[in-house]
């Protein structure tokens, strides 16, 4: 079996020996290829909808692998007992819920040693909530993909503080002057001055005022790509 990019990436954050909660499981591709590589002992694969879970528990099924995987309906954590997993995986989801999933089951409460997240959106929101929450990012990765660029967490247990760069664009993707990163400063740089130039055309205050509100993220960008990557821009 071989995984996505961003899967893979993912699925490299997972501490080998660690059991693994993979919330919103879809097909089961990452429980299954980390047990077949020999990175983890056990995973429950967890769903909120029935026909994704089914089609999980029919590769798993394919896989020969029953024994070392379960399946089980949940929304987000509910379904998770205390001490049954060491890792949790949520990727492929919108910040919004990966926050809500987080609050409404505490990964700490439930003895979890490690998250893995893979936020689509919001990913500022994530990471202030990792924050206030008593998580760590000590790992990141950052993939392109299809078009789309995937940035990554690992977090652990401890007291984190982030600026507004750190929250927005990743304390670890910054400080290891990540290239993808870098990659997609540039491409939010092109996105953001196209948005400028359009605004310009528009006369009204509203327009103006979120005229401004691009150019002071344009700055924030420029400002990162000279101070993390040396780059004139």
């Amino acid at each position: 079996m071989t995984l996505s990019d961003r899967l893979e990436a993912a699925a490299g954050l997972v501490t080998p020996g660690f059991r693994l909660a993979d919330v919103g499981t879809d097909h089961g591709f990452v429980p299954i290829w980390l047990i077949r590589n020999g990175i983890i002992p056990s995973a429950i694969a967890m769903d909120v909808n029935r026909g994704p879970l089914e089609r999980a528990a029919e590769h798993i099924r394919e896989a020969g692998l029953e024994q070392f995987i379960e399946t089980r309906l949940s929304d987000g954590l509910a379904a998770l007992k205390s001490d049954e997993a060491d890792s949790v995986l949520i990727a492929g989801m919108g910040g919004a819920l990966t926050v809500r999933i987080l609050k409404e089951n505490p990964a700490a409460a439930l003895n979890i040693r490690e998250l893995i997240l893979q936020p689509q959106s919001e990913i500022s929101k994530v990471r202030y909530h990792l924050a206030e929450s008593g998580w760590v990012i000590d790992r990141e990765d950052m993939v392109f993909e299809d078009g789309k660029y995937y940035p990554m967490m690992h977090c652990i247990p401890g007291e984190m503080h982030l600026s507004e760069q750190q929250a927005e664009y990743g304390p670890v993707l910054l400080e290891e002057r990540h290239p993808v990163l870098l990659r997609y400063l540039k491409f939010r740089e092109c996105v953001l001055e196209s948005n400028v130039q359009s605004l310009r055309k528009a006369a009204s205050d509203k327009a103006e005022e979120r005229r401004k509100e691009i150019l002071g993220q344009l700055d924030t960008i420029r400002e990162i790509r000279c101070r993390y990557f040396d780059e004139e821009t």
